[in-house]
């Protein structure tokens, strides 16, 4: 017996030693190519590739769980994309905060680090949301973890620095990334970013329109604006034509009569955000005495009467829910308009989301945000437009920031860029990035002055293409 025992556990040991032969001879060898890299990591599946000089691009999905704190209680698939210069390169994490772009582009950290770039839709922005949409589930921690999670996915095959970017809600977008997971990113470039800290305190915004630009600018922008409300009735009926011959509808704001003040009333908003001192020439000088057409198609070019419909709107559900929620909206006063004229004011979010999605609005959110970048703040950088509106209520660094900074450029409309930084501002600023990065040579530590981008201008990959809404 004890023989036949013996015998059994030699056959088991042999039986075990070939198996495990067996499967060292079947492993593959492990992968090179950037895209089969890729698609090894869990959750990460392709939409397609497209081709660009000097990089790989790669449109893709990842599998995100709809509440990161419950991930078994499902998944929707999250677009990112993937501009691949080489592994040995620092990596940009941009957003911003809205859809995500498939066709290959660079911000401009990534092109002064001459970097790979990752890009992500912001969840429940079509077609990245989960069906059907639990609303509660889309807030700054939750999006926060989204990219926290890509961050982890791709951190062993991009193992150099990594800097976070974006632009307005984008910025602020990496500055919540940064306030939840502050050991993820190497540093942070945030542009032209707003900080709605009190939601109900607004002052700033009608501080801000009484002084921006020149006067002859302002009183030409606030005729126009006036005047469209003077005019309202028959201009409404051109409106009416207008939406009837689009097939525009206007049940989440509740009537075109409610659509048509809340486009007017963005008028003098979008011009500052962006148009420049430059363009005043294009307003009408005399409003009074200009035709309906010049009034109609100034507004129209600068804030777009399709926005206020439900057309227009649908595609910012997403945004307005986060305003509405936890994000603050401005509330500003036309003290050059009679009250006469005005039947219901600059809107709250509210009325801008379907009715059938709850909101409650958080007031602690964002006074957390804030609080934690005066005095958390570590190599973050912000970037402000002199004559940008969503500027006026800015980041702050309080004396806990460490080398951290915020610059404004001067006459910057909401594009603005370190690229439009007084000199001095904008080397230290490019070196910083550099620096942050791991790629600023001896030269430029020795010498901010010397900083400069490392990748040349590319027209198509850098240039900045303008979505004219008129959210952050």
């Amino acid at each position: 017996m004890r023989k036949a025992l013996r015998w059994l556990l030699a056959l088991t040991v042999l039986i075990g030693t070939l198996s495990t032969a067996g499967t060292a001879t079947a492993v593959q060898p492990e992968a090179t190519d950037i895209k089969d890299r890729l698609l090894a990591i869990p959750g990460m599946s392709l939409i397609e590739e497209k081709p660009y000089p000097g990089y790989r691009f790669f449109v893709l999905n990842y599998t995100q769980p709809v509440d990161h704190r419950r991930p078994s209680k499902g998944t929707f698939e999250q677009r990112i994309t993937v501009l691949h210069k080489d592994v040995s390169r620092p990596t940009v994490f941009y957003t911003g905060g809205y859809n995500v772009s498939t066709t290959p582009s660079r911000r401009e950290p990534t092109q002064i680090v001459d970097g790979n770039q990752v890009s992500m839709e912001y969840r429940y922005f079509t077609p990245s949301r989960p069906s059907p949409a639990d609303w509660t589930k889309l807030d700054i921690w939750q999006a926060a973890s989204d990219q926290h999670r890509i961050f982890k996915a791709l951190k062993p095959l991009y193992d150099r620095k990594w800097l976070s970017t974006g632009g307005s809600k984008g910025g602020m977008t990496a500055t919540y990334y940064e306030r939840f997971y502050p050991r993820d990113m190497d540093g942070v470039v945030a542009y032209v970013a707003p900080n709605d800290v009190v939601n109900k305190e607004d002052s700033a915004y009608d501080e801000f329109f009484a002084t921006v630009g020149t006067e002859e600018c302002r009183d030409r922008l606030n005729g126009v604006q006036r005047e469209a409300l003077v005019r309202r009735e028959a201009l409404e009926k051109r409106y009416a034509t207008y939406a009837a011959d689009n097939g525009y509808t206007f049940d989440t704001v509740g009537s075109l009569d409610k659509a048509y003040e809340a486009t007017v009333l963005d008028y003098v908003w979008g011009f500052w955000q962006y148009s420049l001192l430059s363009d005043c020439d294009t307003i009408p000088a005399d409003a009074k005495n200009a035709t309906d057409d010049e009034i109609w198609n100034s507004i129209d070019t600068i804030a777009g009467f399709s926005f206020y419909t439900d057309q227009g709107l649908e595609p910012y559900t997403p945004y307005y829910y986060q305003a509405g929620t936890q994000l603050g909206a401005p509330t500003i006063r036309f003290p050059h308009i009679e009250k006469k004229y005005i039947r219901y004011g600059y809107l709250p979010p509210r009325h801008y989301v379907p009715r059938d999605i709850e909101m409650t609005f958080q007031p602690d959110a964002m006074r957390d945000v804030d609080t934690w970048v005066r005095h958390n703040a570590t190599r973050m950088l912000y970037v402000y437009g002199e004559n940008d509106p969503w500027g006026a209520e800015p980041f702050r660094l309080g004396k806990g920031a460490r080398d951290s900074y915020v610059f404004t450029a001067p006459g910057a409309n909401h594009g603005a860029r370190v690229a439009g930084l007084v000199d001095d501002e904008k080397a230290l600023a490019t070196a910083k990035i550099l620096e942050w990065a791991g790629v600023a040579s001896a030269t430029v530590q020795a010498d901010p002055s010397a900083a400069k981008p490392l990748a040349k201008f590319d027209a198509k990959l850098d240039k900045r293409g303008v979505e004219r809404t008129l959210r952050p």
